[in-house]
């Protein structure tokens, strides 16, 4: 039940935003999660602001899975490569937080 929010301020085009959302599909695998499960929220071009600027290109992602967090490191750096790698935004602009939650409702009931 993996949930990731990304909201930068970036505009993600549609090829890069299908690359993106292919290896997110593969990184959450280092959480013991899979692609059948996973939502992804994009918000690009956003009005944000780091550091007391909205210069340079930055993001913030929010990961929100059923359970315990596993992995985060692992998750964070895989995570900050891919957008990195695909957005151009240097890793030391990207902010990544987790939550796991015991209640996760589906389909009319919870898990």
């Amino acid at each position: 039940m993996p949930y990731i929010k990304t909201s930068t301020n970036v505009k993600i085009e549609e090829e890069k935003l299908n690359t993106i959302k292919s290896k997110m599909g593969q990184a959450i695998r280092l959480m013991g999660k899979t692609e059948d499960w996973l939502m992804l929220e994009f918000n690009d071009d956003v009005k944000m602001y780091f550091k007391g600027n909205s210069d340079n290109p930055i993001a913030f992602l929010d990961v929100r899975v059923l359970g315990g967090v596993n992995n985060s490191n692992e998750m964070t750096h895989e995570l900050t490569n891919i957008i990195s790698n695909e957005l151009g935004i240097s890793p030391n602009n990207i902010y990544i937080t987790y939550q796991g939650y015991s209640d996760w409702g589906y389909n009319g009931s919870n898990f």
